[in-house]
């Protein structure tokens, strides 16, 4: 696991021996570094780093190390930071200007966590050795408030007060005043694209295949394989694996025997169509009842996304294999508006666009005579709302706390420590933190926030970290990432057309039946298996009814969420079962005081 930790002194910069307190690797020393690998100057600027960082320079992306950034620190300033692609964290301390400086990746592919405790800062890759100055770390209320709203907890915050997350693209300047956290990059798009349709769908392929070379550069030394959902990216980062590498392609792929959550068939097409060796496993309940547990107290924080399961397998599989690298597809779908909800939104603009005549006379005047209990009324109903709710909050429409009174969920006394409108302010920061951009590019800029660096990638990783497999992003190559920016809206998404413009620049060597294949996802089906699986459903009984002693949840909400799977809708209460009995199992294996 990349490892980057720091106890660091904030306020006793006069003291002339300061930097021989510091013992490189020796965390028992009061104040310490300790990483992949550092550097120092002979002025005493020390940088220590982790990860993969590439350089960006006229000749494209070249790896580079902690030597040549702290030259690049000393040439540029701050805003080498701009200059670093892959993914990395880094911390340096600068004695001269009494200041220490901390950052992470534009992708926020690596995770940095960092708190302020009597004038001692402490930084770190993972959660709870950044928490070692502090005595008994308390739960933070409001950032399990913000795990039952997004199903994880969104940088800023974590899991304990006074302890805080980077988001992605953000530095941290740190010095006897304190800490302040400001963004280094945000993407620039455009809608006029700089070259022609043809050839810009070229440089797209072109790009990807460099990508995962780039990824799979040390192949010779490292076994590397691929997921393989049978999606658009994991078929492509699979095949163009394929073809870079001399040995051809190892490939695992996890299949469910319930209706409507098995992707395997598509799994065996890719595989057929490119010739790679295809291992397969079928997810089972029994698996279920014993991975749960360990998964959901691995994460560093509460974790709700239920498809961690499959991708623990599949790494697990790989490991077994000798597989000590794993390219991932994630990022495709938010870079290219490959997610269902972005073409959703255009029918909210087009309603908008609309002559007032037409809207608030005609359609919302025929709305309002529709039997309000019927089918085609509560439809009605449920458009004009989200009609008249903006982007970004309407993307949350369906959640769970937008659905339900937070009143009757929570007991008051947790709810009077919560900012129940947080959410959509967090939601809001980041969406128009691009200048000029379009609502498309604005919603996919928000989702490499919310979904990729804040929980599908928090999931990959970790479930790759738990079988020992290191797992690397193609799909987020910071020169793919740059060209998706150069692609206009309208060809990104025409109409209701998801990925068109990828799709484009694939077809042929991608398989029709890949290219045609309806969004489908990893998902587990873990409502439908309770309901027919005992041992399963008890045990995901017991935890989601556990937080009632936590002076968190309503018991009689507990309750009902847990009547409402047995007599309900088996996958939208599954869902909720699962985010409580994750919650559970967490608390219950980190002692947190509240």
């Amino acid at each position: 696991m990349p490892l980057l930790e720091a106890t660091l002194p904030l306020r006793n910069w006069s003291d002339a021996n300061l930097l021989g307190t510091f013992a490189e690797g020796d965390a028992a020393q009061p104040h310490y570094i300790h990483s992949e690998q550092s550097a120092t100057d002979a002025s005493g600027i020390i940088i220590a780093l982790t990860g993969h960082p590439f350089l960006e320079t006229n000749s494209g992306c070249q790896q580079t190390n902690a030597t040549e950034l702290l030259t690049q620190y000393q040439a540029l300033g701050d805003s080498f930071l701009t200059t670093i692609a892959g993914r990395w964290a880094l911390l340096l301390l600068d004695p001269q200007q009494e200041r220490i400086l901390f950052a992470n990746d534009r992708l926020g592919r690596q995770p940095l966590y960092y708190s302020e405790n009597e004038g001692t800062l402490s930084v770190c890759t993972q959660l709870r050795p950044s928490l070692a100055p502090m005595q008994a770390p308390d739960l933070d209320e409001q950032s399990i408030y913000h795990f039952v709203y997004f199903h994880m907890i969104p940088a800023p915050g974590s899991a304990y007060k006074n302890v805080q997350k980077l988001s992605m693209a953000h530095r941290g300047e740190a010095d006897r005043n304190g800490v302040r956290v400001t963004r280094y990059w945000t993407p620039k798009f455009t809608e006029n694209s700089p070259g022609s349709r043809t050839r810009l769908k070229t440089a797209v392929a072109e790009t990807l295949r460099n990508a995962v070379g780039r990824a799979a550069h040390d192949h010779a030394t490292h076994k590397t394989g691929a997921f393989l959902s049978g999606g658009l990216d994991s078929s492509t980062v699979a095949g163009m694996l394929h073809e870079v590498q001399e040995a051809g392609c190892d490939a695992y792929a996890i299949g469910f025997d319930a209706e409507g959550y098995d992707e395997m068939p598509y799994a065996r097409i890719t595989a057929k169509h490119f010739g790679i060796r295809l291992h397969e496993y079928y997810v089972t309940p029994d698996d279920v009842v014993t991975a749960m547990p360990e998964i959901s107290k691995a994460f560093e924080e509460p974790f709700g996304n239920s498809s961690a399961l499959p991708a623990y397998f599949c790494a697990q599989r790989a490991a077994a294999d000798g597989v000590s690298v794993l390219l991932a597809g994630d990022g495709g779908d938010e870079l290219f508006a490959g997610n269902e909800r972005y073409a959703h939104q255009k029918l909210f603009e087009h309603y908008a666009n609309l002559p007032y005549f037409a809207r608030h006379t005609i359609i919302e005047g025929l709305a309002k005579i529709l039997p309000a209990q019927s089918r085609l009324g509560r439809k009605a109903s449920s458009f004009l709302k989200q009609a008249y709710t903006p982007l970004p909050a309407r993307l949350h429409y369906y959640s769970f706390l937008e659905q339900n009174d937070a009143t009757q969920v929570f007991l008051p006394e947790f709810l009077r420590a919560i900012d129940t409108v947080r959410p959509t302010g967090l939601l809001n920061s980041i969406y128009h933190a691009p200048e000029g951009a379009s609502s498309l590019n604005r919603m996919l800029f928000l989702d490499w926030q919310i979904t990729l660096a804040d929980n599908d990638l928090r999931k990959v990783s970790k479930a790759c970290e738990m079988a020992g497999v290191e797992v690397r992003y193609p799909m987020l190559d910071d020169e793919l990432v740059s060209l998706s920016l150069k692609i206009p809206s309208h060809w990104k998404l025409p109409r209701k057309a998801l990925r068109d413009f990828y799709k484009q620049a694939l077809k042929g060597w991608l398989p029709d039946a890949t290219i045609k294949k309806s969004k489908q996802g990893f998902g587990l089906p873990f409502g439908v298996w309770m309901k027919t699986h005992s041992p399963l459903r008890d045990m995901a009984y017991e935890h989601a009814l556990g937080p009632h002693n936590r002076s968190i949840f309503n018991p009689r909400f507990l309750e009902e969420a847990v009547a409402q799977h047995r007599d309900g809708h088996a996958s939208y209460y599954g869902e909720l079962v699962w985010l409580l009995a994750v919650l559970e199992i967490w608390l219950g294996a980190h002692e947190v005081a509240r």
